[in-house]
Parts: structure tokens; sequence; C-alpha cells
């Protein structure tokens, strides 16, 4: 009776170690050995350097054009052209002339995205603290303002965009090879021809329609001569001040906007420390049960791939100069003009989130969990989407509340690049507030 009694205590105890153990916490190392395997499954290379980004002046590693190759020289006169609201001189009305700058609609502490859900430059007026009371211009009409219709793209870690914009269509390279027969149906696309890289050729566009003056009587004017000059000495001087070559220099600017500094950049590099316990299984949920990295692969956590997500329009919420008919609409195939690529939108990088507000190219969603929370549904929201057009890579994750709390976690701190106010210049050579110049801005911002 003893022997038998001994026995099933023995046995009692050996299922309450085993639940305890199967029940324990990971420790962080065990939750480091597993996040690393998750990563080197899913990378392209089977590496976790792969995800490691370069620091921002260590040019040979940034991805460039190579008929605009970086140079400190171009890439420091690409950032005081893209802040100085000296050169908005194409304004609608004279109140708006000098007031907005490329900066306007992509702020550095919104992760170079619009503070509000709709940037507005031109006709814009007010800032806030993060952008977020930018505002229209009483003295112009709806139909003046330069607006997207669309969320504004974040520029951080662009420079690993091989075709920009929601719709994939700038760049003639990449996913665009195939599609020539539409760029010429449009003034903006028909740039694809010049055989630039897609960050050059919208930026060429962009200058243009968000009313930039580039010219010689400018630069005179704000001293940028001598270093256009410099810059593009193999230039003729009647090619060398042009919207052409600024664009140029804004491109080799934005190549070097880098979020390297993000702590998921440093647990790449070796710190094994700089992720907690929720950042660790929240990416562990990234490369795994969540399925993120099915779409989010490249360097900068996005890619060249287009998904219907079912997520409402911005038109469906209060907004300037958007309508049900918008093409921005229809994602890629308001590009290509196919029908299968109606309602397809590019799969964006997700580094710097925090402080973005808005989500998806609607702005459908204002925080991190409500995204969560529809991607782990995946339920179309918008009418004009059925469920039979989502992307088959989109599917219901059957996430618990901690593990969406532990993804939010990991997109939201471990993603985060907590510096990036060092890719913005002290002054710009024209003298002038920015991003915004406009009189209660600059009471914003504290330029006077």
């Amino acid at each position: 009776m003893k022997i038998r009694l001994a026995a099933f205590v023995t046995f009692g105890l050996l299922l309450v170690l085993h639940a305890c153990t199967k029940d324990r916490m990971p420790t962080l190392v065990e939750l480091d050995n597993q996040l690393e395997s998750k990563i080197i499954a899913a990378s392209p290379d089977g590496t976790t350097d792969f995800y490691v980004l370069p620091n921002e002046n260590d040019w040979h590693l940034i991805p460039q054009d190579p008929k605009n190759t970086l140079s400190a020289e171009k890439v420091e006169l690409g950032k005081l052209l893209f802040f100085d609201t000296g050169l908005a001189q194409d304004a609608v009305q004279e109140s708006g002339k000098g007031t907005y700058s490329c900066a306007s609609c992509h702020l550095s502490e919104a992760g170079f995205r619009p503070g509000n859900f709709q940037g507005i430059a031109d006709g814009g007026s007010n800032y806030g603290i993060l952008g977020e009371d930018r505002v229209k211009n009483t003295d112009y009409a709806d139909e003046e303002l330069d607006v997207q219709s669309a969320r504004p793209l974040s520029l951080v870690n662009v420079a690993y965009v091989s075709n920009t914009f929601w719709n994939g269509q700038f760049g003639g390279g990449g996913v665009n090879e195939g599609t020539e027969e539409v760029w010429d149906l449009r003034e903006d696309t028909e740039r694809n021809h010049l055989g630039f890289e897609a960050i050059e050729t919208q930026n060429m566009e962009g200058l243009i329609s968000h009313r930039i003056t580039i010219n010689k009587e400018i630069l005179d004017e704000y001293g940028y001569t001598s270093i256009f000059d410099l810059v593009f000495n193999d230039i003729p001087e009647e090619e060398r001040y042009t919207t052409m070559t600024a664009s140029l220099a804004f491109s080799a600017y934005l190549r070097t906007i880098l979020s390297n500094k993000a702590p998921f950049q440093e647990w790449l590099k070796g710190d094994r420390e700089a992720l907690g316990y929720e950042e660790k299984n929240g990416a562990i949920l990234f490369f795994d049960k969540a399925q993120c990295f099915q779409c989010h692969y490249n360097q900068n956590l996005g890619s060249s791939e287009f998904h219907a997500l079912g997520v409402n329009d911005m038109d469906q919420i209060p907004s300037y100069n958007t309508s049900p008919n918008d093409r921005r609409n229809l994602g890629r195939g308001g590009f290509t003009l196919k029908e299968e690529d109606n309602f397809k939108f590019r799969v964006p990088g997700i580094y710097n989130l925090q402080g973005a507000n808005f989500y998806f190219h609607g702005a459908s969603k204002e925080s991190l969990r409500d995204l969560v929370d529809y991607k782990n549904l995946a339920v179309s929201e918008n009418p004009r989407v059925s469920q039979d057009l989502i992307s088959s890579k989109f599917n219901a994750l059957n996430l618990t509340d901690e593990e969406k709390d532990h993804l939010v976690a990991f997109l939201n701190n471990a993603l985060q690049d907590p510096d990036l106010k060092r890719y913005e210049p002290t002054t710009v050579l024209s003298g002038q507030c920015f991003p915004n110049a406009d009189q209660a801005s600059i009471l914003d911002l504290g330029c006077e």
C-alpha cells in the first residue's frame, strides 16, 4: 500500500512539473533563439543580415539610381530644397506663396507622413504639435487645394521601393516592365520613358504638381546656384537650374532616410536587449503565426506586391477633392487599367508607424490596434470591394488579445527609429520657417 501511494505521489509530482514546464513563460534568450530561427526561415536570402539597414552615409550600400548616384553634396542640397518654404512660389493664391514645402506633407515626427489624415501643401494653414492641426486656408476654394486623395506614403526607407505610389505607377522597371502601353495615357507616367528609377521619376512629377518653383532666378536669390554648380557641374548651364536637376537632388536625399536606429535594427545587429518580452513575442508572431512576413518581406518590411484588403477609400470619410470615381480608389487597376488589378494596393514599408495616426490608403484606421484587429478578421469593410475580390494572402489569423497586444508592441516600439529629426536641416537658405511658413504655423512652430 505504501509503495503504491509513493508511486502515485511521484507520478503526480511529475505531472505538476511537466505542466509548469509547459506553461512557463519562455526566457528572453529562448525568445531570441525562436525569433532568429523564424527570421532566417522567412528571409529571402536565409539570413537575419538581409534586414539590416545601412547607415545613411554608407552611399555604396544604399540602393540608388545608376543615373543619379549619391554624394554628400547632392544629399545635402536635396535636404535643403525639400524643407525650404521659400521655393513655394507657384501657389494658387497670393496668401499661399512661400508658406509650404514638400515637408508639409512628409513630417519627420510623423514618420515622414502628414500629421493629419490628408496632407495639404498649397492651400494649407496651421501646424499644431505634430502637424495634426493642418487645415484649409480660408482664401482657397476646395478645388484649389493641393491635397492627395489617398493617404501619402512614408518616405522612410523609400530607397528600397522599386515602384512608388500605392498603385506602383512610377518607374519603368520592376513590376512596371510590360506596362508600357499605359504610360502615355497620363502626363505623369509618361516620364517612365526617361529611364530613371521610381523615386526620381515621381519627384520630377511631384515638384510640378506640388507647385514648387525651381529656376535660376530663385536659386540666385536664395544662394542655391553655387551648390547646383558644384553638384551638377556635368550638366550644361542651360539645363542645370531646373526641376529635373532639383528632383535628382531630392531623390538622393530621400534615399538616405533610413530607420537604422530602430530597436529591431539594433537587435538584428546583435544587441539582444534592444527588444523587450512583448516586442520579441510580437516579432515572432510577425514572422510566423500572424503571417505578416508573407507580404512584408523586403528590407523595409514592405514589398512590391499588390493586394486587395477591402479597406475604405478616403472619399468615404470627410475629405477634400475626393470622389467615388477617383481612379486612386482602384489601386493598381487605376494604373494598369486591368480589371483584375482593381482595388489592389502596394504593400507599404512599416517602420516608424508611431505618430502616423492614420493607416491604409484611405486613412480608415486610426490606431495600430484597429489595424491589427482588421487584419485579424480579414473581412472587407468597403461595400465596393466584395469578399470574393479579397487577396488570397489576406486570411483570418485567430490571434488572441494577448497576441494582438504583442504584435502591436512590435510594430509600435521595435520598428520606431527615435531620431528621424536628424534628417532635417537646422536652417534653409531662404531663412524662412519650415516645414510651413504661414502665420499660424510660424506661431505653432515657434519660428518667431
